[in-house]
């Protein structure tokens, strides 16, 4: 894992620690997106992690009905464009 990864993971653990329980808001998907976002970096380089990532976060509205959406393993043979 990258320096940067860890950076990004150290900044969501504060973020899930301090700022989450004042906002008081429940998030719509399991795992939590701050879970979601630690564990695609542990699992991902920086680039699929931040993709992976924003592409949750963009998921996260009124829209989706949210339910369990864990972090991929791996993308197979599929070629994803960044």
């Amino acid at each position: 894992m990258g320096i940067v990864n860890k950076v990004l993971i150290s900044l969501l653990k504060f973020y899930k620690k301090f700022i989450s329980p004042v906002w008081k808001t429940s998030c719509i998907f399991t795992p939590t997106c701050s879970i979601y976002a630690i564990e695609a970096l542990q699992k991902h380089n920086f680039f699929v992690g931040s993709f992976l990532i924003v592409r949750r976060i963009l998921r996260c509205n009124s829209f989706n009905k949210g339910g369990f959406d864990p972090v991929p393993d791996s993308f197979g043979k599929k070629k994803w464009l960044l």
